[in-house]
């Protein structure tokens, strides 16, 4: 699957702070509808509003700690694995 990169206004990032609340329930709304939305649509399909500008910082913070992901087409995918994770850190290297 190929990947598309993520832009983002850092003005935007910078006066903006998400509660915890916020990225929590933006995460799980991703992982519940996973491929489903893409970033507009996904961000007036939320179960709450938000400013854009908070919605873009949270954003940002899921793909930097490899939770989401934009594929070409530019839906929003959710990739954080924790199980595969532990299994391949268990994993022997040759």
């Amino acid at each position: 699957m190929e990947t598309q990169e993520m832009k983002f206004n850092i003005e935007e990032i910078i006066t903006r702070s998400p509660r915890l609340e916020t990225v929590v329930m933006v995460e799980k709304f991703i992982k519940e509808n996973s491929g489903e939305f893409k970033k507009t649509e996904l961000f007036q399909k939320l179960p709450k509003k938000m400013m854009w500008g908070t919605f873009n910082v949270i954003l940002q913070y899921l793909e930097d700690s490899n939770k989401i992901g934009m594929d070409k087409e530019g839906f929003i995918v959710y990739l954080w694995n924790p199980e595969l994770i532990k299994k391949l850190s268990g994993r022997k290297r040759y």
